[in-house]
């Protein structure tokens, strides 16, 4: 399982790179700087999020295990948190803010998916979940 996290942050790492060294701005300013660090800071706590995970994680909602600790401490979904920084940080350093209305699109698909999710793990681990989620955010 965690060769399949390492590829998966590889390529997602890889896919970033590319990006950046396609759509590179000419000039960086403010913007670009504060999506450089963004980008940077999401993608370091979205891989850590991932490894903390383990074989918890799924594309669809499943309850195979209640993970409290690390990131999950404080933050029940911090995949989708630093996810956003990531994508905030990449449209800033490329130099397109208005591409930001994405997260018109992006944030409630989030807030359904994290919904979805919660219902499955109070299903799953009951008071449990329900005493953790009390002590987290989002």
């Amino acid at each position: 399982m965690i060769r399949t996290h390492v590829v998966l942050t590889l390529a997602v790492g890889a896919g970033l790179i590319a990006a950046i060294w396609r759509f590179h701005p000419p000039v960086w300013g403010a913007m670009q700087t504060i999506g450089l660090c963004l980008l940077v800071v999401g993608f370091v706590f979205w891989t850590v999020a991932r490894f903390q995970l383990g074989s918890s994680f799924s594309v669809t909602a499943q309850a195979r295990q209640l993970v409290t600790h690390g990131l999950y401490a404080k933050l029940r979904n911090p995949i989708y948190v630093f996810g956003s920084c990531v994508i905030a940080g990449v449209v800033l350093l490329i130099g397109r803010p208005l591409w930001l209305l994405i997260f018109v699109v992006v944030i409630p698909m989030q807030i359904w998916r994290a919904k979805k999710e919660s219902a499955a793990l109070e299903a799953a681990f009951g008071e449990k979940y329900r005493k953790y989620r009390a002590g987290t955010w989002f």
